[in-house]
């Protein structure tokens, strides 16, 4: 009951205010109602001052951060500029891996320390401009982002199942960004 009549009595009031809306006159402009127009148009200005503001700061921000990330693509190009050569040159240092193993197996010491101090001073001169190789080695965990698995095989031991059982090619990285991932037989 107590809510029919608070519900009655919001209804009433409602009534009221409308019956005392439709009596006030339209017709009469009084100078307090000149007076709050006034102030309107000042408010709208004002208004609209603050939106042209806060465009300006907004466009202001929006410049510097631009500035910030070109600054930033240009650093980073630099860094990787070189990265299409080493690439380029990443199977000739392979191809000198391989020879020195093979000529390490050979029994002429003159022969193999030249070739020594050239690959050296390759890998020296590739690592001066950034190059760095994959740490990774047979037994380590796989691991998708820094690996690239070729194929797998039984494995020759229980703690290698899941794991890398080889490193076929090795991998390197510019800085960074992973270049060439290293190629890996994973354990079965």
């Amino acid at each position: 009951m107590s809510t029919e009549n608070t519900d009655k009595e919001i209804l009433e009031n409602e009534n009221e205010l409308a019956n005392q809306t439709e009596e006030t006159p339209t017709d009469e402009v009084t100078p307090e109602v000149e007076a709050a127009e006034e102030l309107t148009v000042e408010q709208k200005l004002e208004e609209d001052l603050a939106k042209e503001k806060d465009k300006h700061l907004r466009l202001f921000a929006e410049f510097e951060n631009y500035k910030k990330r070109t600054s930033k693509e240009r650093i980073e190009l630099f860094r990787t500029a070189n990265q299409e050569v080493l690439q380029a040159l990443l199977p000739v240092l392979d191809d000198f891996d391989r020879a020195m193993a093979q000529i390490s197996k050979s029994e002429d010491e003159v022969l193999l320390k030249g070739v020594e101090l050239i690959h050296e001073k390759l890998k020296s001169t590739l690592v001066s401009k950034g190059l760095d190789e994959v740490e990774i080695k047979a037994g380590d965990a796989f691991d998708a982002d820094f690996a690239e698995a070729i194929t797998q095989i039984p494995a020759p031991s229980a703690d290698l199942k899941g794991k890398i059982v080889d490193v076929i090619e090795k991998g390197y990285k510019l800085g960074d960004k992973i270049i060439r991932f290293p190629k890996v037989i994973l354990g079965q």
